[in-house]
């Protein structure tokens, strides 16, 4: 039991963590490219050559920010209290979300490179580390195990997707974007669960 001068509630985090994922996610179409890169009336070939190499990893972000952020949601309803060490644990969480638009603008520009889509993957997997992390120390002592595949899968997927950006940088999406099943699995662990 934690102290009462050691209790935070978490109802303040959230709505820190709610602006930190709005304008971390905002800030993904940032490193789009700018219309005056483009001629005075681009053709739908130039602007296909300028926007699709970005649009794929702004979607992938985005989706991932917000998986993460409706995870992060959950977490913080199970667990309305926290002590000192859970809160910054949390901060450290929200700083991973805020450099999501800096790796992402770097993987958009350099996708091919497998050197950027294993940074880009590494962070993608801190991310997802963390909020196991905290969802393991949410849910210490309630044996609620099935609550841990959402977390856990993710962790897997980006794991596995950056491995393959060190052998084909195009392969990693196909891996990380198998990260967004991670509901589901979580469904089937709970209904696995309740038989």
């Amino acid at each position: 039991m934690l102290a009462p001068d050691d209790r935070f509630e978490m109802r303040r985090l959230e709505a820190l963590s709610n602006t930190i994922f709005g304008v971390a996610m905002t800030l993904l179409a940032y490193n789009l490219p700018k219309p005056s890169g483009l001629s005075a009336a681009p053709n739908w070939t130039e602007l296909y050559r300028a926007y699709a190499p970005h649009m794929v990893p702004l979607i992938l972000s985005f989706i991932i920010a917000g998986v993460f952020w409706f995870s992060h949601q959950r977490r913080l309803a199970i667990a309305p209290q926290a002590g000192r060490g859970v809160v910054f644990l949390n901060l450290l969480f929200l700083l991973s979300i805020i450099v999501l638009p800096a790796t992402n603008g770097l993987y958009g520009s350099y996708q091919s490179n497998s050197v950027v889509t294993i940074v880009y993957g590494f962070h993608l997997t801190t991310i997802a580390t963390i909020n196991a992390l905290l969802w393991l120390i949410a849910l210490n002592g309630r044996r609620q195990w099935a609550s841990m595949v959402p977390a856990i899968y993710p962790v897997v997927a980006f794991l596995l997707g950056t491995a393959a950006a060190a052998v084909a940088a195009a392969a990693a999406p196909y891996f990380w974007s198998t990260a967004f099943a991670a509901p589901l699995m979580g469904w089937v662990a709970q209904r696995r669960a309740q038989r």
